[in-house]
């Protein structure tokens, strides 16, 4: 791996090329999030006062589904201040955008802000790091699920995108909570709480046939959505000592339009050098960033990443290489050999993660390199 520096490092060398504007506010992003607002009310209204098709309220649910995801990276942008900056009209603003994905502002703020974005790829610290190999030797169920068949591993994940976002964050509850100043907790179990009461409150409402059209489904598709992004942002990254977004960060590539509907949320190495600045603005940041260091900037089309996550494990080893246990093979990650167009594995012996006491010592690696089974 080449020599690591912090976001700030990069930052201090990018932000002197960029215009002023670019680090203040862009409020106008909210007519965006209106008209998502708008669109969701009334697809809540079209289902619930119209005996409609199933097949109508199919094409309701999607394009609910598309406009829950589009909210949440909304809402991302607005908890990090890039479209209002006072933190009561933040938090309010966030809240609303984040109402469908049912996520608070404040645990979203402390779990994303303050630890992902500080901690980023950190075995440790980051609460969205894949694990290590030494981690998972530690649990028996962990072990268990990681000796399954690969192709069962790699299908059951891919599909598992369509809850994965509402069950971390139910998770990231479940460990922040207690980090929060006692006056503050009622706070945030409310903005847990509301959400979900609003959404089973719909539910009598309704009744299930429709609410299944009006928010479950558009839930599954709205989650599938936002973690096509979020799995492929980091988890072909190796983990890092060093917060480096060239390092432990991907963009993708998507069409222009999709772009546009999903407020930039595709620059993602940008994000984690300029956090606190509006995506608006993040074209131009890649412009620089491959201008100025070409040889550590990774990009790649939103496809090609989710089908090289189908292609490659999970489970880190020693930080740079991903380890298939079941299939005693590695290959390395991006920046350290990693070619989606071309896998190549190492072998590894797997027998030595049989053991709960396995330690962080190098396991016989074979360095003959064979060409991956699922290309």
């Amino acid at each position: 791996m080449k020599d690591l520096h912090s976001f700030g490092w990069y930052a201090a060398r990018v932000s002197k090329h960029l215009p002023k504007e670019a680090f203040q506010p862009v409020p106008t992003r909210l007519f965006g999030g209106l008209a998502y607002l708008i669109i969701v009310v009334g697809g809540f209204l079209a289902i619930g006062l119209f005996n409609l098709h199933p097949l109508i309220n199919l094409f309701i649910s999607i394009v609910l589904g598309l406009s829950f995801a589009s909210l949440g990276f909304l809402g991302h942008e607005i908890l990090h201040g890039t479209v209002v900056r006072k933190p009561w009209l933040r938090n309010f603003l966030g809240a609303i955008a984040f109402w469908p994905l049912s996520t608070g502002p404040q645990l979203w703020r402390k779990w994303h802000n303050m630890n992902h974005h500080v901690h980023t790829q950190h075995d440790e610290n980051d609460p969205d790091a894949w694990p290590t190999l030494e981690k998972i030797s530690k649990t028996k169920f962990l072990r268990w699920i990681y000796k399954l068949p690969f192709i069962v591993r790699s299908l059951s994940a891919f599909l598992s995108l369509s809850v994965q976002f509402t069950a971390h964050t139910l998770k990231c509850f479940a460990i922040y909570i207690k980090d929060f100043n006692p006056k503050t907790q009622p706070k945030v179990w409310l903005q847990a709480i509301l959400p979900w009461a609003t959404w089973i409150g719909l539910l009598f409402v309704m009744g299930f046939g429709n609410w299944f059209f009006a928010f479950l489904l558009p839930l599954l598709i709205a989650n599938f959505i936002v973690m096509a992004y979020i799995s492929t942002n980091h988890r072909l990254n190796p983990l890092v000592p060093v917060n480096d977004p060239l390092a432990n960060s991907l963009t993708v590539t998507v069409p222009k339009w999709v772009d546009i509907m999903h407020f930039n949320f595709s620059y993602h190495t940008e994000h984690h050098l300029f956090p606190a600045m509006s995506s608006k603005y993040y074209p131009l940041v890649k412009k620089h960033l491959k201008e100025m260091w070409p040889d550590r900037y990774h990009e790649m089309p939103l496809t090609k990443a989710l089908w090289a996550l189908i292609k490659t494990p999970r489970v880190y080893f020693q930080h740079n290489d991903l380890v298939d246990v079941s299939g005693g093979r590695m290959i390395s990650s991006l920046g350290n050999g990693l070619d989606p167009d071309n896998l190549k594995f190492r072998n590894f012996d797997k027998t030595k993660f049989q053991s709960p006491k396995m330690e962080a010592t190098p396991l016989n690696i074979q360095t003959t390199q064979t060409k991956s089974n699922h290309e």
